[in-house]
């Protein structure tokens, strides 16, 4: 796989994504279902928002690494929050997590009225190898 990083601006680079990502001579595909804080009992957490966090992306890495392909080869994350103030007042994690796998992807960041149950987070992710 061939990948290249297109950035006609220096501003994205604060907040961990970047604009547009070109994969070319990719061996595999693999698209993530929206991934949530549910435990492997299939119960909707009904944690703050940190917490789902932490859980959601671990579950995300559960089934990238399940699949045989890694973290760092994200390509797109799309991020769905129930609420964007509290989202941000935790986002160190999301950016600890990103910087951790040197990842770098195109990102969207959307508010919606409501998740699954209990759920304030969704995220769900293109990865190729």
């Amino acid at each position: 796989m061939e990948k290249r990083i297109i950035n006609p601006w220096q501003w994205q680079d604060q907040r961990s994504y970047v604009q547009a990502v070109e994969v070319s001579q990719p061996a595999g595909t693999l698209y993530c279902s929206g991934q949530t804080a549910i435990d492997a009992a299939g119960q909707s957490s009904t944690a703050d928002m940190r917490t789902q966090l932490l859980l959601t992306l671990q579950n995300l890495e559960q089934v990238i690494n399940q699949a045989g392909y890694e973290p760092r080869n994200i390509v797109r994350l799309n991020v769905y929050t129930t609420s964007t103030e509290e989202l941000m007042a935790c986002f160190d994690v999301f950016q600890n997590w990103v910087a951790q796998h040197g990842m770098q992807q195109a990102t969207t960041l959307l508010e919606v009225k409501s998740l699954f149950e209990t759920l304030t987070i969704e995220v769900e992710a293109t990865v190729v190898r």
